[in-house]
Formats: structure tokens, C-alpha cells, sequence
């Protein structure tokens, strides 16, 4: 509970008691009747009224979150050198009065969107880049006042450290970053870039000033409209492109699909072919071999050849008629056949 607004509050209810009491006495006046009664009820109630005022005029309750410039007529600057720390204080009643700053953080937003920002309408930061185009940023500037440096905040900016200081800054800044870059690597490979240059800007602005730079949010960057057609343009084209080097690859890929099943059908068909062609030469071997070795039987025992020979006969044969000039002659021991 705020004791000083609670005091402020019996103070002004004291007040409105006393012009009811002192408007009843002047009533009881007019009619005639005694003052005597009413006039202690009167001076009890404007002094307690009194007393309530100059109480509560003197206490102050600053909250965690707030420190308080002491304005003074007694002091030499016009200002106490210390600002008031959270908690219920107290001041000369009527020769001092307080300004009451937050310390916590604040947000200063600057948007294309009518209802997000500060001001209005379309508060985006409208910025030139290297290579002349035009874009429009949206950021917002988080900071809080030091709560050492109330003091110069209040001697330097008053109330208006928002409206009169950061804003113009930060706008200002934003503008000159942005012109030592092209629109494209802000786009791109420069866009971290350009949000470091701003920030280590604005901090060093804000401190110089009693404030301090919490954050510095780049929210958005538009482009013109023609540049935007462009780019919508370019992005067609590119993905046209990639769209073409895919089917490239696809067609690239079934040839390479197609020519590796032909050279294995190829490999296949050497394959078999060398197989038919080693089994007719192991087959020639094997003939060449048995030939040499019939060759060699025949050479060692002649007569085999002969019985070879009769063995082919028909079993039943009795008379073999052979030609004259025939190099045989086949002896028939047993030529009738078996009863």
C-alpha cells in the first residue's frame, strides 16, 4: 500500500469535511443561531486538514522498479545531487517536490504496421543504400535508464529522453548503416553486419546520455516495389534453374543407369562366351587326350584294333566277304553259330 497516497487521499477527504462544516456554520449564521458550537468543529477540521496536507506532501514512496529526482529550493543546483532509492521517504513539504523516472526497460518501436509502434502510421526508418535503393526498416530499440544517471537524464532530457533523444537517434543511425552497404548483401552476407554496426552505435549513444542499450531488434527491411518484382523475378529465374539441372542430373543419372546395364550385359555375354570357349577347348584336350591314348594301345597291342573290329560285328554273321585289296585278314575260328 502507498502510505503517502493514502495520506494525500485523507487530506483532500479533511478538506471537503471542513467546507461542509464551515458551509453548515454559515448557515446556522444566517439563521440566527450560535456560532459558538460550530466554530471549534471548523478549526479542528482545517487544522487536521492541515496537518493531513503538509504530511503527505512531504512523504514520497518510490517503487523497486523507479528512482525519484528531488527538486529543491533549498539546494544550491535547484536539485538534490542524490536521487531517492525505493522505499517511503521523505521531503521538505512544499519547498521540495519529486520527478519520478523508471528504471526498468523500455521498448521504442518504429513500424510499417499502423498499431505496433510509438507513432501512428508507418514509422519505418526509411534508409539509401550504396547502390541507391530505397528500403524501409523496422526495429526496435530495447534500453532502460541507468539508475545512476537519473539525474543527467533529468537535467538533459526530462520526460522527453523517448521522443527527443531516442528516437531521433536510432533513426539517424539506422540510416547511416545502412548507406555503407548494397542492397543486396544487406539482404544476404551483410545483414549480421549492419545490426552489430548499429548496435555498438546506439550503445555508445544511449551511455553518453545515461542510458543503456539492452537490445537492438532489426524486425524487418522492406524493399521498393520495383525492386521487389525483381527480386520475385530473380527468384523465379532461379528456381527455373534448378528446376532444369534437376532434370539435367535425372536424364544424366538414366544414362549412366542404361550404359551400366549395358556394359554388364556386355560383361555378361563376354562372360559366357569365354566360359563356351574354355569348356570347347577342356572338351578338345579331353578328345586329343583320349585319341593319344587310344593311339598308344593300338601301337602297343595291334590286335586290339582287330578285336575292336569283331566286336562291332552282328553276332549272328557266318560268312564275311572283305575286299581283296583289304590289309586284314580276320582268322574265323568259330563261325557257326551257338545251338
Amino acid at each position: 500500500m502507498n502510505v503517502a497516497q493514502v495520506l494525500r487521499g485523507l487530506a483532500t477527504l479533511s478538506w471537503i469535511v471542513a467546507l461542509v462544516v464551515v458551509a453548515l456554520a454559515i448557515v446556522r449564521a444566517t439563521r440566527g443561531q450560535s456560532f459558538r458550537a460550530a466554530a471549534g468543529l471548523v478549526i479542528g477540521v482545517i487544522v487536521a486538514a492541515l496537518v493531513l496536507t503538509t504530511v503527505s506532501a512531504g512523504l514520497v514512496f518510490i517503487r523497486p522498479e523507479e528512482r525519484g529526482v528531488v527538486l529543491s529550493a533549498f539546494a544550491p543546483l535547484g536539485y538534490r545531487e542524490q536521487a531517492l532509492q525505493p522505499g517511503l521517504r521523505w521531503v521538505i513539504p512544499f519547498a521540495e517536490s519529486v520527478v519520478v523516472y523508471p528504471i526498468s526497460r523500455q521498448t521504442y518501436t518504429m513500424s510499417i504496421a499502423p498499431s505496433e509502434g510509438q507513432v501512428g502510421g508507418d514509422d519505418s526508418v526509411e534508409a539509401r543504400t550504396s547502390d541507391g535503393q530505397i528500403i524501409r526498416v523496422d526495429a526496435s530499440v530495447i534500453y532502460a535508464i541507468d539508475p545512476d544517471q537519473v539525474i543527467q537524464v533529468h537535467i538533459e532530457w526530462q520526460s522527453r529522453y523517448a521522443t527527443d533523444f531516442v528516437r531521433p537517434v536510432s533513426r539517424g543511425l539506422i540510416r547511416d548503416a545502412a548507406a555503407a552497404y548494397g542492397v543486396e548483401e544487406i539482404v544476404t552476407s551483410q545483414r549480421e553486419a549492419l545490426i552489430d554496426g548499429i548496435t555498438q552505435q546506439l550503445s555508445t549513444k544511449l551511455e553518453e546520455n545515461g542510458m543503456v542499450l539492452v537490445e537492438f531488434v532489426l524486425r524487418n527491411i522492406a524493399f521498393s516495389e520495383e525492386y521487389s518484382a525483381s527480386i520475385e523475378q530473380k527468384q523465379i529465374a532461379e528456381q527455373q534453374a534448378q528446376q532444369a539441372a534437376l532434370i539435367v542430373e535425372q536424364r544424366r543419372q538414366e544414362a549412366e543407369q542404361a550404359r551400366q546395364v549395358a556394359q554388364g550385359q556386355a560383361d555378361a555375354a563376354v562372360i559366357a562366351a569365354q566360359g563356351r570357349a574354355d569348356a570347347r577347348i577342356i572338351e578338345a584336350e579331353a578328345e586329343a587326350r583320349a585319341l593319344e591314348l587310344i593311339a598308344a594301345a593300338i601301337r602297343d597291342n595291334p590286335e586290339l584294333l582287330t578285336y575292336q573290329y569283331i566286336q562291332k560285328l552282328a553276332p549272328g554273321i557266318q560268312v564275311m566277304l572283305v575286299p581283296s585289296d583289304n590289309p586284314f585278314l580276320l582268322p574265323l575260328p568259330t563261325l557257326t553259330p551257338t545251338q
